[in-house]
């Protein structure tokens, strides 16, 4: 016998954002349903066959959906929006993590309707996201529990004003392809020092691995765990000190900054 309160949630679009929110969720015991449309059908399909996810139509995800989890490439939203606008959307919460969206763009499209936009991260698929919420105006308190009760699944949520999503996505969104290229570069860098690849690959991923647990559990922040393994004139403080010197502080602000500035950019070219 099904739950009596079970919920659904219909995702539009299957994307690798969408696809680990979706592995998260069905990784843990929930009650949520899940539902699936993409314009190409296969990609759907494919989920339907490795998750319990029903593959449905447009329409079918749209009636059939307590919450519409909209997952669609920038340039696609404002069609998107156009077919929501025709829909009886009464009582349903709209969920967006498109990109250089801003709640205000979802609030003129669809008056009256609840919508929270969100910024997690690729991690939901381990479980270990932090996700940015953005509470619209028609949002009830019933609607923003079940948004964090989603989000509380797949790792761990901060609800913002919608003005800061840009510098999240910044810091959060787009964070872990930080670290996969560090890590990357970590290990490009002990291959020439004399490492094997698979040597390289594999101290660098564990040793950032394991500086994540200390971060997430150590109860110290990370400039307390950096000063303590750090000694005068030692090895690390020798690392540090030509980071320092080749300006990295600033190469990491830089690259935050533009791509806050890209974000902000996108609100601009796709509505």
């Amino acid at each position: 016998m099904g739950r009596v309160n079970m919920q659904t949630i219909g995702f539009i679009g299957t994307g690798n954002l969408a696809s680990s929110v979706i592995k998260g969720l069905s990784q843990q015991d929930t009650d949520f349903r899940i539902m699936a449309y993409d314009v190409f059908q296969e990609k759907a399909a494919d989920l339907a066959k490795t998750y319990a996810v029903t593959s449905a139509s447009f329409a079918e995800t749209i009636q059939g959906s307590d919450v519409i989890f909209l997952a669609v490439k920038p340039k696609d939203i404002k069609g998107l929006l156009d077919q929501l606008a025709q829909l009886d959307l009464a009582g349903k919460l709209i969920i967006t993590v498109v990109a250089g969206i801003g709640l205000s763009v979802y609030e003129q499209a669809l008056p009256g309707i609840a919508v929270v936009r969100v910024m997690p991260n690729t991690s939901s698929a381990v479980l270990q996201a932090v996700s940015g919420l953005a509470r619209g105006c028609c949002v009830t308190d019933g609607q923003a529990k079940m948004a964090e009760t989603i989000f509380a699944v797949l790792g761990k949520f901060l609800w913002i004003d919608d003005s800061k999503m840009n510098a999240l996505t910044a810091v959060s969104g787009s964070g872990p392809a930080y670290f996969y290229f560090f890590t990357e570069l970590m290990a490009l860098a002990g291959e020439k020092l004399g490492l094997t690849r698979d040597e390289a690959e594999f101290l660098a991923a564990e040793t950032m691995v394991g500086a994540g647990k200390m971060i997430a559990e150590s109860g110290k922040t990370s400039l307390e765990l950096r000063e303590a393994v750090t000694s005068p004139n030692g090895t690390t403080y020798a690392a540090l000190e030509s980071f320092r010197q080749a300006g990295l502080a600033d190469i990491v602000y830089q690259a935050m900054e533009a791509c806050a500035k890209r974000a902000e950019e996108m609100e601009g070219e796709y509505v």
